[in-house]
């Protein structure tokens, strides 16, 4: 028999694969996973967590008083919750499932928006008609901005940060805030009590449904006026935008039912009807499925955006506001 020779450095290369194919593995694992659509609900004080892949309940986090808007950091390791009753914005360690800090706030938090590189989370201040940006590095309020509109309800970032756009409940005008400048530079005209507010993902395009006048405005960004006024349902509401870019979609409080419009055509192509007092909603990094928050059904509807159909109602807490996938 000849003895065989295993050298130390054959050993290390091996061991070295071996540790290489297992974190790649992970990896993959980790791009795969399935993301979850939490849920704030007012009454219940409470975020339901939704497992997206098997559309199940995966848990509950207590989250203040009455927690409305609702944001995750960059990695998606940490929640940030308005919670308007106690004037603060929650932040919730996802991986803990539990609240571990708070920032204190103005009167009555609502919105809350992200930026795209995750450096600033903003809040929209209904009573100091104001708009607080929060550095997400430190966790504290580093300025804020006032809006011409009176009880700002939404703030959402244009896709390359540059401008952020607050609806206003008591205006008939979409505030523009240029976010380096850190002031307001523009209101642009819509319809009376603007809400839910979303950008095309080349960020040529706003869409924002106001809700008394019954219409969702196409807004060009870049002249700042309107493209096109669309007749929506009874009080409209949410807006969220496909991440194609080729389907915007509202929800109509008074009707329950939620609309698809096309991209750039502006036409509404489908009408789904969901829960009671559909507010707020959220759609999957695929576009496969829209998350609909039912407010007066106390659930949420998972609509197949493929054949615009609800496939299943999910019971959440009371008086759901919105939702986020992530």
């Amino acid at each position: 028999m000849h003895a065989v020779r295993i050298r130390p450095s054959s050993i290390m290369n091996h061991s070295l694969s071996l540790l290489l194919v297992v974190l790649l593995a992970v990896a993959g694992l980790d791009a795969r996973a399935d993301p979850f659509a939490y849920v704030p609900n007012e009454k219940s004080g409470t975020l339901t967590l939704i497992d997206v892949a098997s559309d199940q309940i995966a848990g509950e986090i207590r989250a203040g008083t009455k927690p409305r808007g609702l944001v995750a950091s960059q990695d998606g390791r940490t929640l940030y919750v308005s919670d308007q009753p106690n004037n603060a914005l929650l932040i919730v360690d996802v991986a803990q499932r539990r609240t571990t800090g708070r920032i204190d706030l103005g009167e009555s938090p609502e919105g809350v928006g992200i930026s795209p590189d995750g450096t600033w989370a903003v809040v929209a201040i209904e009573l100091s008609n104001s708009v607080s940006f929060i550095d997400t590095r430190t966790n504290a309020v580093a300025f804020s901005v006032k809006t011409e509109g009176k009880n700002p309800e939404h703030a959402v970032f244009s896709p390359d940060g540059r401008w952020l756009y607050v609806s206003a409940e008591e205006a008939d005008t979409v505030d523009v805030i240029d976010v380096s400048q850190r002031r307001q530079v523009a209101a642009i005209k819509v319809g009376a009590r603007p809400r839910g507010m979303a950008f095309t993902p080349d960020g040529k395009r706003a869409y924002v449904a106001c809700e008394l006048a019954d219409t969702v405005y196409a807004i060009d960004v870049a002249s700042r006026r309107v493209l096109a006024k669309i007749p929506a349902g009874v009080r409209v509401n949410g807006v969220t935008m496909h991440p194609s870019g080729r389907v915007v979609y509202v929800s109509n409080g008074g009707d329950g039912t939620v609309m698809a419009i096309s991209v750039p055509e502006d036409k509404v192509t489908a009408t789904i009807a969901v829960g009671k007092r559909p507010w707020n909603m959220a759609i999957t990094p695929d576009g496969a499925k829209l998350y609909v928050a039912n407010g007066r059904s106390n659930s949420v509807s998972v609509i197949d955006t493929a054949r615009a159909s609800v496939l299943r109602e999910i019971p959440v807490g009371e008086l759901p506001w919105g939702v986020l996938v992530r």
